[in-house]
């Protein structure tokens, strides 16, 4: 692999993954919590009153809230990338 095809190769890799992660917030209700970021001040104003902010920094904020469509609500407020937090990965947990 040339310098040039990775080069190419890692944004593109990059835009999956985000794009991958952005539908799984939006379509399920699976993860326990959300990381917005670059939060503006108008959506943190904003929030559903459903909504539980659990760490904050100047880049991001990570809300939870227990109400089904979450990520939703999070772009009508004005969020600009909302991604799911907490999720345990690809394999699916044991049953205990």
């Amino acid at each position: 692999m040339t310098i040039k095809s990775l080069a190419c190769a890692l944004p593109l890799l990059l835009v999956g993954w985000m794009s991958i992660l952005v539908i799984v917030a939006l379509l399920t209700d699976a993860a326990p919590a959300y990381v917005v970021l670059f939060p503006s001040a108008a959506l943190l104003n904003d929030l559903p009153d459903t909504t539980s902010i659990i760490a904050a920094s100047s880049y991001s904020v990570t809300l939870a809230s227990d109400q089904s469509g979450v990520a939703r609500a999070l772009y009508g407020s004005g969020a600009w990338l909302v991604l799911p937090a907490g999720l345990p990965g690809c394999l699916p947990l044991p049953q205990q």
